[in-house]
C-alpha cells in the first residue's frame, strides 16, 4: 500500500515538469527481462500518444521506473493509472502472472522553473551507472533522454 504521506500537497498542473518514480510490487525485478522493459516502453509511448505527457527522459531499472515528463493534459494520477494499467496487463499476460506488477502509488517532484531539465534528465539516465548496471552513461539499454546521453 502506498504511503498516505505521498498524497499530501500533491497537485497536478499542466505545463509543469515532474520527476516521477514508481516501484514494482514487492520490488520484484520484472525489468531484468528486456521483453518486459520493452512492454513498459510501449506503455510510456502510449501515454505520450494520448497527448497527456511529453517525455523528457526515463530509465527502467530492474524494479522501478524514473520518468521525467511535462504534463500536457489531465493529471499525474491519470497518467500513472494508464501507464501502470497498460504495462501491468501486458507484462502479466506475457509471463502468465496473477500477481500485481506495480506497487500502489508513486513519488513525484515538481521541478521549479529554475531547475535545469537537462541536469535532471542526466541524473535519471545515470541511475544504472550508480547502481552498477552500466559502466558509462548511454550504455544501459533501457534509458532514454531528449538530450544526448553523455557525461
Amino acid at each position: 500500500m502506498s504511503s498516505p504521506a505521498l498524497h499530501i500537497g500533491r497537485w497536478s498542473q499542466t505545463g509543469n515538469v515532474y520527476a516521477i518514480t514508481t516501484v514494482t510490487h514487492a520490488r520484484r525485478g520484472w525489468f531484468h527481462d528486456g521483453a518486459n522493459a520493452d512492454l513498459l516502453v510501449e506503455a510510456l509511448r502510449t501515454v505520450e500518444r494520448t497527448g497527456r505527457t511529453c517525455s523528457l527522459a526515463w530509465v527502467i531499472m530492474p524494479d522501478h521506473l524514473h520518468w521525467l515528463i511535462e504534463l500536457r493534459h489531465g493529471t499525474l494520477a491519470g497518467c500513472m493509472q494508464i501507464l501502470k494499467s497498460r504495462s501491468g496487463r501486458a507484462i502479466a499476460r506475457r509471463v502468465d502472472a496473477n500477481a500485481p506488477i506495480w506497487q500502489p502509488g508513486y513519488y513525484d517532484h515538481a521541478l521549479r522553473s529554475d531547475e535545469c531539465l537537462r541536469a535532471q534528465a542526466m541524473y535519471i539516465a545515470g541511475n544504472p551507472v550508480r547502481a552498477g548496471l552500466a559502466t558509462y552513461l548511454g550504455e544501459y539499454p533501457h534509458a532514454w533522454s531528449r538530450w544526448p546521453l553523455q557525461e
